[in-house]
């Protein structure tokens, strides 16, 4: 990782971080953030009061569905069938 890119974190969530990765982007190598969606999930309906299916669906969207750069944090879901 370069000195310029700053690894961007999700507000008010560092609990659900589980790691981090390096990714190419280009011909860069970058470091990314890599956060439990399950703990995400969790984390929305116990301090914002979501439903499961809202918090799931607000992840989708506006983490999962957004791109914020080359240091995006990455979600990772549990291989549970």
């Amino acid at each position: 990782m370069t000195d310029e890119q700053e690894v961007l974190k999700i507000s008010d969530q560092d609990n659900a971080i589980i790691g981090r990765c390096f990714c190419w982007d280009g011909n860069s190598r970058v470091e990314r953030l890599v956060y439990s969606g399950e703990k995400l999930i969790a984390n929305f309906v116990e301090i914002d009061g979501m439903s499961e299916d809202e918090a799931l669906e607000w992840v989708e969207y506006n983490i999962e569905g957004a791109y914020w750069g080359p240091t995006t944090p990455v979600i990772m879901w549990s291989n549970d069938d």
